[in-house]
């Protein structure tokens, strides 16, 4: 088994959090895996974007060229990022921010997940990350989906735990909204 994503979005979207948690997951899955944060010199507001690798076998560079799929959570990030993705390559449009017609379905699997508005259903826009993810959860079947929500204590700090269920929702509408 061996699946790579690149997530990326504005700084303050949460993309490095998604990323730090499906590499959490994985380990607590018992995988290989490797994450790479990569900041914009803006920080919140500039771009950033987050590599994880997970296999059950060992990894042989954390630098991916050519993904096999994306987390996409803004249009920068699309321009950037879609023409590296893989022929065949799944790559997950948060469509709340960005234009569908942009994606390219004829070379790869394009899933419109409209992030913002399912988190802003369950209460806090702020969760449009933890849908997105859920959504490639689910589309990519790269760990259970339950893994992924046992890992939520894993990069929540023990201050906001409370956020932790919330959390656990928003990864379930994501995977629900694609199945």
């Amino acid at each position: 088994m061996y699946q790579d994503v690149i997530i990326a979005g504005f700084g303050g979207q949460g993309v490095m959090l998604i990323g730090n948690l499906l590499a959490y997951a994985a380990m607590k899955a018992e995988l290989n895996v490797t994450y790479i944060p990569v900041y914009g010199p803006e920080m919140r507001g500039g771009t950033a974007n987050c590599t994880v690798v997970v296999s059950d076998e060992d990894i042989g560079s954390p630098i991916i060229r050519s993904p096999l799929s994306l987390i996409l959570m803004n249009r920068p990030s699309l321009d950037k990022f879609q023409p590296q993705l893989q022929d065949g390559g799944v790559e997950i449009i948060n469509s709340s921010l960005i234009d569908m017609s942009l994606a390219e379905p004829e070379r790869v699997n394009a899933v419109a997940v409209p992030a913002n508005e399912i988190a802003d259903k369950l209460g806090n826009t702020r969760m449009a990350n933890m849908v997105a993810l859920g959504a490639y959860v689910q589309v990519t079947g790269v760990l259970p989906l339950d893994t992924v929500i046992g890992a939520l204590g894993s990069v929540i700090s023990s201050h906001y735990s409370q956020l932790i269920p919330k959390n656990a929702d928003a990864l379930r509408a994501g995977a629900e909204h694609v199945a």
